[in-house]
């Protein structure tokens, strides 16, 4: 299942240095990989993957909290489900 994007696509691309090992890098060039692009999806992973993380700190007494009411009372309209 592909994600959506956790950034604007279209926004404009700025050029930043980084620091790989070198035999990685010969060995993907050699393979004809974007490393731009293979850097764009880490760093987009990255940081959905921290912003999730944040979202999950930031709302961990509220879900704590629904779960335990979930847990005391059930879900609404449970006596009607049939599975």
């Amino acid at each position: 299942m592909e994600q959506t994007a956790a950034h604007d696509v279209t926004s404009v691309k700025k050029a930043v240095n980084v620091t790989a090992n070198t035999q990685l890098i010969k060995e993907a060039k050699a393979l004809g990989l974007n490393l731009s692009s293979i850097f764009e999806k880490a760093i987009s992973q990255e940081v959905r993957a921290a912003q999730e993380k944040k979202w999950r700190e930031q709302n961990q007494e509220g879900i704590a909290s629904y779960n335990q009411r979930i847990a005391t009372h059930g879900v609404f309209g449970m006596e009607h489900r049939s599975f």
